[in-house]
């Protein structure tokens, strides 16, 4: 049943995955400027960004598709259309209505389009004299952004859904989160990363999961994959380690093919699975440090952060197993046909889906 849906399951990987919209604000002389940096061709393509990790699942995405191949000068001026339009929805209030206006559009040229272009959108506004704080409401069908505040000492920095409004920002700085809101912010993040939009993670996860469904095999696995990934998301987040994208994700994809495969030939784990999953999660632990940084991290709250970003990931992976338990291990687990028609089936279509994607991060 469930490689059944497998089938089904997009199979873009991450070239058509949602990233948040990142907002660096900053307030001089009595006026607002506001940065935003964005996927702005799932914008002005009209596409709801809201609770959507993939926009191949938009019957707009033949039109993201095209804008993401248009050139820079024949995309920035329906970019300024779009924004005369979306911009009254961005609200930001500060003791009244701030009136915001577009100075800038700075819009990268084509270069791979398998990815999306990071376009920047330069917002200005005037602030009432007698403001000290302000509050942000980011647009419904907008994604989420990440709202950060610049210039001052112990400055803002938030996650926003659409349709979210920001908690009253000092102007003047202070409004630095504790360790613990910190904590509670990121913990969406990054269940967020895999639940709905680790698609790759969640295969992953389901590869360990059909080698057998009895619970001493797989908590080795899971526990071995939490340690590795934990090692480098740290090690990625705080800038010690970079590796290129180009090379962690093909390797990610990689991984997936290697446990599903193996779970169609062993029958039980060997020595050289643990050893092969701790690599392959240190490898996963740079995918999600990729993440992170886009993010970025308070620079006063990093290990709250860095713990909030992993607790939710574990979270995630362990909702994934949890429902896949509950679906098919609890009812057919130990049935004598379990193997041949569920767990080798669901490997197959987990090696393909993943050999799929390793093509297409490589030659694509």
């Amino acid at each position: 049943m469930l490689s059944s849906l497998l089938v089904f399951w997009p199979l873009a990987g991450r070239a058509h995955e949602v990233t948040p919209t990142i907002a660096d604000f900053e307030t001089s002389e009595g006026q607002l400027t506001l940065l935003l940096r964005l996927n702005v061709e799932a914008f002005v393509a009209g596409i709801d960004l809201d609770n959507r990790s993939d926009t191949n699942s938009s019957d707009r995405s033949d039109d993201y598709d095209l804008l993401r191949n248009m050139p820079q000068d024949e995309l920035e001026p329906m970019v300024r259309l779009f924004v005369e339009d979306w911009v009254p929805e961005l609200q930001v209030e500060a003791g009244g209505p701030v009136l915001l206006q577009l100075q800038k559009v700075a819009v990268p040229e084509v270069g791979d389009a398998s990815l999306p272009r990071a376009t920047v959108l330069e917002l200005t506004g005037v602030l009432p004299s007698s403001a000290l704080y302000l509050r942000l409401t980011w647009p419904k069908r907008s994604g989420a952004v990440v709202l950060r505040q610049n210039g001052v000492p112990e400055p803002y920095t938030g996650y926003l859904l659409g349709g979210g409004r920001s908690p009253s920002i000092s102007l003047t700085g202070g409004a630095v989160q504790s360790a613990w809101e910190v904590f509670q912010n990121y913990l969406p993040v990054g269940f967020d990363h895999i639940l709905p939009k680790g698609l790759d993670h969640i295969l992953f996860v389901l590869g360990l999961f059909f080698l057998s469904t009895r619970l001493a095999p797989l908590l080795w696995q899971v526990t071995t994959f939490t340690l590795a990934h934990s090692i480098t998301l740290a090690l990625g987040a705080l800038g010690l380690v970079s590796v290129n994208a180009a090379v962690v994700e093909p390797l990610i994809a990689a991984s997936i093919v290697f446990v599903a495969v193996e779970n169609i030939f062993a029958r039980r784990l060997h020595l050289w699975r643990p050893l092969v999953v701790f690599a392959f999660g240190l490898l996963h632990g740079l995918g999600f440090a990729s993440v992170l940084g886009e993010f970025g991290l308070p620079q006063e709250q990093v290990i709250p952060a860095l713990l909030g970003f992993n607790v939710g990931v574990e979270a995630g992976q362990l909702t994934v197993i949890a429902l896949a338990y509950g679906i098919l291990g609890y009812w057919f687990g130990k049935h004598p046909k379990y193997r041949g028609r569920v767990a080798i089936p669901a490997s197959v279509t987990i090696a393909l889906i993943g050999s799929y994607w390793f093509y297409e991060r490589v030659f694509l």
